[in-house]
């Protein structure tokens, strides 16, 4: 049934009246499914446990890619990040070592993010606190964006959707000295600005290990996945890993019971999900399972379908599209997914995509309908492993790198080692999870490779991706061939008996405006849609700005 239609259902059933449900999204960085709701019993989480038990649990979830920001585009936007040069990681940094300039992904001039759509809506639109969608997103995005984001700044009985983002369990959560973000226990705070001012703002400010609770004991016998050496600093990552997911249930605990505090959760539809597969090495920026595949629980007002389990395949383009449809509007033209709360036309395949990882470029596309997964590397000459500074601040990629310098590594923490790989790879991910037997050019699978390999070519295709680009060329792409990143043009008024008209000779620029009467200015840029009324004195703020091209320049004008 439609999201519509399954909504409909639920306020009929509880003879009610909502014209638009409020939406929560709660996104965990950097988490596989490994929750006891998903079959990985060694931390307790109750928080999502409970979601679980009065919502519905979606089983084959895939990112994008596996690291955040070219994710956090998709999520965004609705649309693939390698169709719109989101997809190398990251397009504003490495600029010494890649040689090339800071730019933006440029998304078709009338595409919008889910926030602003849902703005446009009525929602009030918060987002607390983390961006990063490998563009600067427009002033008109989001109601509020921040630490201090919350939906109890909305206007009376105005419907909200709201995205909370804990970043505890973030890949750095593994870094020695070992401690938790302090900036994550806003979420204890509810909405006290006061309190949240005194943290610390930048993330990397973590608690001492002393000071950091305990969730799960040290001794505890981990499941070490065969890619990974079984050694203690290995296991103590492990520690670290589950350690962090207790800490992120607990906070996204706090984050619901302001919901019911609120005499809310009845009124609201709550996702949960992470941004992309796990922390640990062979996990993190891969495209196999272990760096694609969320969990994602969607609790329904009421427990609508409470403790049931959905198996279809879902891709992070559908979030968007699914979440306009549950307030009422349909999927936009330029976006790439689909709802998949309407089961009529259920997905039959995933796609993914790697290219550059900070200073490093490789180039692969991964195909995966439920049960095969076939991967083409174009750049089959390179080796597997990225030498990703970052990365190799965890210990456990130490520990590997230690392990190979000493020859000591088994078969299957060898193979990410390898000095080139197969132009073409194929998995059987049911029979074997970890991805770590390659089944191309054997004649059994020759049909499943075939099928897989025309859906990649069709893919590829419709999107406009071509995987051998270079960067450089991308970039010229993106800005028309032009030396330098596009800047949105200058907004242009006009005055007509009290009503300002704004225009910009940009095409898919969006106009934010703040009107400052009597001194008082909104901290929220309105979206500019149609003539706005003045009064004598007003003062008006001014921006346009398409995505991926620079701001314009901000005017102001006192009437």
């Amino acid at each position: 049934m439609t999201g519509l239609t399954l909504f409909s259902t639920l306020l009929l059933a509880n003879d009610q009246t909502l014209d638009k449900p409020n939406i929560l999204w709660l996104v965990v960085e950097d988490m596989s499914p490994i929750i006891p709701d998903y079959g990985d019993h060694t931390v307790a989480t109750p928080t999502i446990s409970r979601l679980a038990k009065e919502g519905v649990k979606y089983t084959n979830v895939y990112s994008t890619s596996g690291v955040c920001s070219p994710s956090r585009a998709a999520l965004a936007l609705g649309m693939y990040p390698s169709a719109i040069g989101a997809n190398h990681m990251r397009t504003t940094s490495d600029t010494e070592t890649t040689k090339l300039p800071k730019y933006e992904a440029v998304p078709p001039a009338d595409a919008k993010m889910l926030s602003q759509y849902m703005r446009e809506l009525g929602y009030y639109t918060v987002n607390n606190l983390k961006t990063d969608y490998q563009f600067t997103p427009p002033n008109t995005a989001w109601d509020e964006s921040g630490a201090y984001a919350h939906w109890r700044n909305r206007a009376e009985g105005q419907p909200f959707f709201a995205v909370f983002n804990f970043t505890t369990t973030h890949e750095s959560g593994l870094f020695e000295p070992y401690g938790f973000r302090k900036i994550e226990s806003r979420h204890y705070f509810s909405d006290d600005a006061e309190r949240i001012s005194k943290l610390p703002q930048h993330h990397s400010v973590k608690s001492t290990e002393a000071e950091t609770p305990v969730h799960i004991a040290k001794t505890t016998d981990f499941k070490i996945p065969p890619y990974l050496p079984d050694t203690p600093l290995v296991r103590r990552d492990m520690w670290k890993m589950y350690n962090n997911l207790a800490e992120t249930d607990k906070q996204m605990g706090s984050v619901l019971q302001q919901l019911i505090d609120d005499d809310l959760l009845e009124n609201t539809i709550v996702f949960f999900y992470s941004d992309h597969g796990g922390p640990l090495p062979r996990q993190k920026r891969l495209i196999y399972d272990s760096g694609l595949k969320v969990p994602l629980i969607i609790r329904f007002p009421h427990k609508v379908n409470a403790g049931t389990t959905d198996d279809q395949l879902i891709s992070f383009i559908d979030f968007a599209p699914t979440t306009l449809n549950i307030a009422g509007i349909k999927t936009p033209t330029n976006m790439h997914g689909q709802n998949f709360l309407d089961n009529a036309n259920p997905r039959q395949y995933i796609h993914a995509a790697a290219d550059r990882f900070d200073g490093f470029t490789d180039s692969i596309r991964a195909v995966k309908n439920k049960q095969y997964k076939y991967i083409r590397n174009y750049r089959p000459e390179q080796g597997y492993y990225l030498p990703v500074a970052y990365r190799e601040k965890i210990p456990s990629m130490q520990e590997l790198l230690r392990l190979k310098a000493e020859n000591k590594l088994t078969e299957y923490q060898a193979q990410w080692f390898r000095e080139s790989k197969p132009k073409e790879e194929l998995f059987d991910t049911t029979k074997d999870p970890h991805e770590l037997n390659n089944l191309a050019g054997q004649a059994k699978y020759q049909r499943i490779m075939t099928e897989l390999s025309d859906e990649m070519d069709r893919w590829l295709a419709s999107i406009g991706d071509n995987p051998n680009l270079p960067e450089r060329s991308l970039i010229s792409q993106l800005w028309q061939n032009a030396d330098e990143k596009p800047k949105t043009a200058k907004p242009q008024v006009k005055t007509d008996h009290g009503m300002l008209e704004i225009t910009t000779a940009t095409p898919g620029a969006n106009i934010g405006y703040r009107i400052i009467r009597n001194g008082y200015q909104a901290t929220s840029w309105s979206i500019y849609k149609k003539p706005v009324q003045l009064k004598r004195g007003d003062q008006i703020e001014i921006i346009a700005h398409r995505i991926g091209y620079e701001k314009s320049e901000k005017i102001s004008v006192t009437f």
